[in-house]
């Protein structure tokens, strides 16, 4: 079974202080079927009214900044290109609690969360620092999932721990495409699969493993290995409202 189509949202560019890479920040979308699966969410929403304001308010200061950002950036008009509105969404797929990925997940209240049962158990999202403002959503349909699971016909989610306890990539199966693996921040960037180093995982040597793995299956199924914050293949990808079938 195949999915019918995947498109990748643009959520922002962010600017890293350290080193000055300007980085897509990036949802999600695969459509099977009944299902429409949104994966992340971007950043609060405050953000894409005031990137700047947030940012400060935040702490966001501290890592970099936005320098790309603005509504039509936001999961709502993003999905709009598609033709596609909020409760149109069945699925709401976290695959971590870092704040550049769950900041809008309040917003689909009648979508189903699902997320790992390790992610969960890690404690809230995660801010900047020690800041901890949100909490998981309480008032939807939630499903935590353990390993590896197909959730719709040619979906496939999959373990992959390290850079957070519970991180989830995703494989999508297209009937023209062939296979995509989502790697998300798995492998932010082509950059970590020659050095091996993930940044900011909570488990270095668990991160290597997953990443490999990631590589490994890549190879196997000659699939289209997607990182979750590369700037340079960022540039070679299609975004909606284009999409890979």
């Amino acid at each position: 079974m195949t999915a019918d189509w995947l498109a990748l949202l643009d959520y922002g560019t962010f600017e890293v202080a350290e080193d000055g890479r300007r980085i897509p920040i990036r949802g999600y979308v695969v459509r099977s079927g009944e299902h429409v699966v949104l994966v992340d969410t971007g950043f609060p929403h405050a953000y894409y009214e005031d990137a700047e304001e947030a940012g400060r308010l935040d702490g966001l200061d501290a890592f970099g900044h936005l320098v790309s950002i603005g509504p039509q950036n936001r999961p709502q008009e993003q999905l709009a290109l598609l033709g596609l509105a909020s409760g149109d969404v069945t699925k709401l797929v976290l695959t971590h609690g870092d704040i550049d990925h769950v900041g809008g997940m309040h917003h689909f209240p009648d979508a189903t969360l699902v997320m790992s049962s390790a992610e969960r158990r890690a404690g809230p999202p995660r801010y900047y620092g020690d800041l901890r403002p949100l909490e998981w959503p309480t008032n939807t349909h939630s499903r935590d999932v353990d390993g590896d699971e197909e959730i719709a016909p040619g979906l496939t989610l999959l373990a992959t721990p390290g850079h957070s306890p519970g991180h989830l990539s995703l494989l999508v199966e297209l009937a023209e495409t062939g296979t995509v693996i989502l790697a998300c921040d798995a492998i932010s960037r082509e950059h970590e699969v020659a050095t091996g180093v993930n940044g900011g995982s909570s488990d270095d040597e668990a991160a290597r493993r997953s990443a490999n793995r990631l590589v490994e299956l890549a190879d196997e199924r000659r699939a289209l290995l997607v990182y979750g914050h590369d700037p340079e293949q960022s540039r070679t990808l299609r975004r909606a409202p284009e999409t890979y079938r």
